[in-house]
C-alpha cells in the first residue's frame, strides 16, 4: 500500500482494525482485520494507494462489492461491508469479507496430481451450485480456476469475484486488454464475445477434467499454444477413470464445447454432479429471483479489477498473445482469501 495504510494504528471506518497483512496482488492488499463492533475477525481488501486517486477504479471496486454482496450461498465467500477511508490525502476504498479457513484447490492438486473421482465430483457440484446462484443474479465469475476454489472443513468456497462482470458486458476493454487465467479461458473470451454464464461452465469443465485426470485437455508449453487450443483444438478425450459414472464424462465433454450455446446450463451441471456425488444441489429456484440492475454500471467504464498473481491470472492483449505479468506480492498465502479462522455458524445473507 505504499505506507498509506498500516496495521494497528487506526480503524478503517471507525470500525475495522487492521491486524496483519495477508497478501498483496497487483491492485490490492488484503489484511486480517478485527471488527470492533461485532467482535469478529474479517478479511479487508484495500485498493492499492497508487490506484486510489483514479475515480474509475474506486467506482468499479464499489460496483463489484455491491454485486458480490448480493450473492447468498454457502459456497460463496460473504461480502460484509464496503467503505472509503481518507489516508494521506487519498480516498482509499476497502471491502470487508469473510475470513476463510482453508487452502486453495491448486495446492491440493499440486500435492496429489488428481483427486479420487467422488471428491472431484463433489467439489465440482459445489462450485457449479455457487456459480448457478451468481448467474441467477446476473454475475459471471470469469476466472473459475483451482486457485479460486478454497477447500474448507465445511466444503468449497468460490472466491475472488475480482474480475467478475455482469451478463451482457463486452469481454474486451477499450484498450484491448483482457484479464484471466490463460489455461482456463473460454474461447469466446478470446474473440471479444459477450459475458455469459456459459463462460463459467467452460471453466467448470476444465476444473473437472483437471481434477479427474491430473492434467488439462491439451498439451501446451506456452501461453500462445494454450490460447490457440482453446480457440481451435478439440479437447483430448478423457482417459478412463475407474468407477467414474459415464454421465460425468459426457457432462465434461458438453461443458468444453467451443460454442457457448452448446454447453449445459449451470444449474443442470450442478444437479447432475450433485446426483452423482449423492449430495443436495443448492441452486436458485428461478432466474427471475436475481435480476441485476445494469444501471449500477453507469459511468463505470469497462475497467476490470483486481487480479492476483497467486492464481496465475495474467492480463494480456487480444491483439497479441505476449503476456504482461501481474505485480507480485510478498505473501505466500492466497491473496484475498487467506488460511484463517472463520465462524462455522450460519449467517444471514443480505440483498
Amino acid at each position: 500500500m505504499g505506507g498509506a495504510v498500516r496495521s494497528g494504528e487506526q480503524l478503517l471506518g471507525e470500525r475495522y482494525r487492521l491486524i496483519e497483512q495477508l497478501g498483496a496482488g497487483g491492485m490490492s492488499v488484503v489484511w486480517r482485520g478485527y471488527d470492533e463492533v461485532l467482535g469478529r475477525q474479517v478479511a479487508v481488501k484495500v485498493l492499492a494507494s497508487r490506484l486510489a486517486s483514479d475515480k474509475a477504479f474506486r467506482h468499479r471496486i464499489r460496483v463489484e462489492a455491491q454485486a458480490a454482496a448480493r450473492l447468498c450461498h454457502p459456497n460463496i465467500t460473504n461480502v460484509y461491508d464496503y467503505g472509503e477511508s481518507e489516508q494521506v490525502g487519498l480516498t482509499v476504498p476497502y471491502v470487508v469479507m469473510e475470513l476463510v479457513d482453508g487452502g486453495p484447490l491448486s495446492s491440493r492438486l499440486g500435492r496429489g496430481g488428481q483427486l479420487p473421482w467422488r471428491e472431484a465430483v463433489t467439489i465440482g457440484a459445489e462450485v457449479a451450485s455457487a456459480l448457478a446462484t451468481a448467474h441467477a443474479r446476473g454475475v459471471v465469475h470469469r476466472d473459475v480456476t483451482p486457485g479460486n476454489v478454497m477447500l474448507t472443513p465445511t466444503g468449497v468456497k468460490v472466491v475472488d469475484f475480482g474480475i467478475s462482470a455482469l451478463v451482457g458486458e463486452s469481454e474486451q476493454g477499450p484498450d484491448g486488454a483482457l484479464l484471466g487465467t490463460p489455461a482456463y479461458l473460454a474461447p469466446e473470451r478470446l474473440d471479444n464475445g459477450q459475458v455469459s454464464p456459459a463462460t463459467d461452465v467452460y471453466g467448470v469443465g476444465l476444473l473437472l477434467y483437471r481434477m479427474l485426470t491430473g492434467r488439462l485437455p491439451w498439451q501446451a508449453s506456452t501461453t500462445t499454444q494454450m490460447l490457440r487450443a482453446h480457440m481451435y483444438h478439440d479437447p483430448d478425450p478423457m482417459p478412463p477413470v475407474v468407477g467414474l459414472p459415464a454421465e460425468v464424462e459426457e457432462l465434461v465433454r458438453r461443458c468444453l464445447a467451443k460454442r457457448p450455446a452448446d454447453r449445459p446450463p449451470t444449474a443442470e451441471v450442478a444437479r447432475t454432479l450433485a446426483d452423482v456425488a449423492g449430495i443436495a444441489a443448492i441452486v436458485p429456484v428461478s432466474p427471475a429471483l436475481g435480476q441485476f440492475d445494469p444501471t449500477l454500471l453507469e459511468n463505470a467504464g469497462t475497467t476490470i479489477l483486481p487480479w492476483s498473481s497467486a492464481t496465475d491470472a495474467l492480463p494480456f492483449s487480444i491483439g497479441r498473445t505476449r503476456t504482461r505479468r501481474a505485480a507480485r506480492g510478498g505473501a505466500r498465502s492466497r491473496p484475498g482469501w487467506p488460511r484463517r479462522a472463520w465462524s462455522r455458524s450460519p449467517r444471514p445473507c443480505g440483498g
